[in-house]
């Protein structure tokens, strides 16, 4: 190609289309892949709006926008020459293959089935990532944060209205004999398990009880812990998009705006109850105050305080949980074990994907509790598909958040200093969590973590400036 004809930009559509994918997996996509024939398809209007759907929907969609993509030449530009080095595709390549090659070899094909294509998508979310680099962010900012936002309010009025609301109503139908539900309503909810059946009498599930007493909010996402995640990855991002955007406010606004945002975030953190998530915010904020030049003069000061004081509310507020032994911790440590033994079983191509909690009924501790997923999503990768496979996520990971880290010393806008510490974020919580198999987080983060591996020759503009974004050694 002559070296002075004009590069043809690709297309800004197919960014916004991708911010409402995955605005709308965020808002319905919120349940692990594994539990998608738990998980009945929308059949009424009022399903579609208020019912969670079915991962498969939204694997269409997806796969949907990549079809309407393919034809683009700028797309395909933009994908091929987004990564540099060209060897940063080949640890996801390698990856997706060996899920494949491990999937014939399957321990339970039901499993592998609903999984393997939702990892196939993972790697698409990652390639649609590389690609909208090139074009404006905003569309894609856009339908994540009102997504996360929505969330978010979701999350404070489960803990403020419907938490409070539904356990004085099952208190009040067990003391009153149930005669302030309809006999449909009685039956709806044995099916659900908010009533059993003991000695002929109707009683309020006593976990229930416990759960909506506690009110660890979920938002629109599968349990607490996957909201804390929703949190880490969007919100540095969405802060830094939204500051220089109030800077030329008036007063009024900009604290307002500036209140609203990590008001919701943090509330939604603090009442998921996450103590992973709480620890992974704290380190966040110290690598935040690092590595922003107006905050480096005092990020020794900050570092301390952050340190001191997050860690003195989190031992103050699990001092009961610390007190007991960490329970949670300690079936974490189970899962892990037993994640090690399955993978020395079979280290070729491991048990085949999402197929964790075969293995683990055999290995696990007998006072131990049933898991299907590891919580760990590394250790997942060897458990479900062999060394090679956990190694390939692991090339992919490292690499990509490498290369972003290391390109990050040139500068960056606020808006992309916090993509990189909410991707890193999400990332670390996979230790102990299974974000890769909840579509909501994992489109979202490999999107991001694309978005940053191909940002490297990208001027720094905000999000919301109307310039072309060079398209320069494309």
């Amino acid at each position: 190609m002559n070296p002075t004809s004009k590069v043809q930009p690709a297309p800004a559509w197919p960014a916004g289309v991708l911010g409402a994918i995955l605005g709308l997996a965020i808002l319905k996509l919120g349940n692990p892949v594994i539990l998608e024939d738990q998980i009945g398809s929308p059949m009424t209007p009022e399903d579609w709006i208020s019912q969670p759907w079915p991962p498969r929907t939204g694997r269409w969609w997806l796969l949907a926008l990549v079809l309407a993509m393919a034809p683009l030449p700028g797309i395909w530009r933009a994908v091929r020459d987004g990564l540099r080095p060209r060897w940063l595709w080949l640890p996801p390549l390698a990856w997706l293959a060996w899920q494949a090659w491990s999937a014939l070899g399957t321990v339970d094909p039901k499993l592998t089935s609903a999984t393997l294509p939702h990892l196939g998508t993972v790697a698409l979310a990652f390639a649609l990532g590389v690609a909208c680099a090139r074009l404006r962010p905003l569309p894609v900012l856009l339908g994540v944060g009102l997504a996360s936002g929505f969330c978010w309010l979701k999350a404070v009025n489960q803990r403020t209205v419907e938490f409070p609301r539904d356990r004085d109503a099952l208190v009040q139908g067990e003391q009153s004999g149930w005669t302030n539900f309809t006999a449909s309503q009685v039956a709806d909810l044995r099916a659900s398990g908010f009533i059993l059946r003991t000695n002929n009498v109707d009683v309020a599930n006593p976990a229930i009880l416990d759960k909506l007493t506690r009110a660890r909010v979920h938002g629109t996402l599968v349990y607490p812990n996957a909201l804390a995640g929703l949190v880490l990855l969007v919100f540095p991002v969405a802060l830094g998009a939204l500051w220089p955007l109030m800077q030329g406010a008036r007063p009024w606004v900009r604290w307002a705006a500036m209140g609203v945002l990590p008001g919701l975030a943090g509330t939604s953190l603090w009442w998921s109850g996450s103590r992973s998530g709480w620890l992974i915010a704290l380190a966040g904020l110290v690598a935040t105050a690092w590595i922003v030049p107006g905050l480096r003069r005092w990020r020794m000061g900050v570092a301390c305080v952050v340190i001191a004081g997050g860690l003195g509310v989190f031992v103050a507020r699990n001092a009961g949980y610390l007190g007991k032994g960490a329970t949670s911790a300690t079936a974490r440590l189970d899962y892990w074990k037993a994640a090690v033994q399955a993978t020395a079983e079979r280290p070729w191509t491991g048990h085949g994907p999402g197929t964790f909690m075969r293995p683990y009924g055999r290995l696990k501790a007998p006072e131990s509790e049933m898991a299907r997923l590891v919580h760990n999503d590394y250790l997942e990768q060897f458990c479900d598909s062999g060394i090679p496979g956990g190694m390939a996520y692991l090339a992919w990971v490292g690499s990509a958040l490498w290369v972003a880290w290391a390109r990050h010393r040139h500068g960056r806008s606020s808006w992309m200093t916090g993509l990189l510490v909410g991707t890193t974020a999400w990332l670390a919580q996979g230790l102990s969590e299974f974000g890769l198999y909840v579509p909501a987080l994992a489109w979202t983060g490999f999107a991001f973590l694309g978005w940053l591996a191909a940002a490297g020759e990208l001027p720094s503009t905000p999000p919301w400036d109307g310039s072309k974004t060079s398209t320069a050694n494309a």
